[in-house]
């Protein structure tokens, strides 16, 4: 299998990459680099959970219209939102209508807020899941669904009530946040 391509700009990627423009510069500027704070973090939690069963560009192609419809994921203010803010949501284009998900955001924005009453951080909560070895050495690379941490954050995760969290879910996210280093070897990144 080839981890990486070459691209029209002469750098080497990740061959999961297409080259669509967005793709690339969410490659080269956000996957893979350190993502904290509760806010922060719900975001990506949401993203990811919209994301199963799609690709991810085409989360990242509504991602301006996901911020816009969950008030820039300010718990809070998402927290609050009603069975009639999910109606509108689900006749808006800007993201994707899965109503199950939708109200799973609305959820997990309730999970955080409750969490940070008794003085949690999700943030801190999620990265207390980091793998302590270090990365595989680029002979033995492979981009994995799984792992054993992204098994265990999923559990603890879904204990607590929220919604869209599997493992293969929770991978995904903590390859993009930058807690798991997957640029593959001959990537410029890696």
């Amino acid at each position: 299998m080839t981890f990486i391509k070459e691209f029209d700009d002469g750098l080497s990627r990740c061959s999961w990459l297409s080259n669509d423009p967005i793709y690339r510069d969410y490659h080269d500027q956000e996957w893979g680099v350190e993502v904290r704070g509760d806010r922060e973090i719900f975001e990506r939690i949401t993203l990811e959970g919209f994301q199963a069963g799609l690709s991810w560009i085409s989360i990242l192609k509504r991602r301006e219209g996901f911020r816009q419809a969950f008030h820039n994921f300010e718990l809070e203010k998402v927290s609050e939102m009603t069975q009639s803010d999910v109606e509108h949501l689900m006749l808006n284009a800007g993201i994707i209508r899965n109503r199950a998900k939708i109200l799973s955001t609305l959820s997990n924005a309730k999970i955080v807020l409750e969490m940070q009453a008794r003085g949690e951080s999700i943030s801190e909560l999620v990265w207390s899941f980091a793998p302590t070895s270090p990365p595989r050495p680029a002979e033995e690379f492979a981009w994995l669904a799984t792992t054993e941490e992204s098994k265990a954050l999923s559990k603890e995760l879904r204990l607590r009530g929220f919604g869209f969290v599997g493992p293969t879910t929770m991978h995904a996210m903590m390859q993009a946040i930058g807690m798991v280093s997957d640029h593959a070897p001959g990537c410029f990144k890696r």
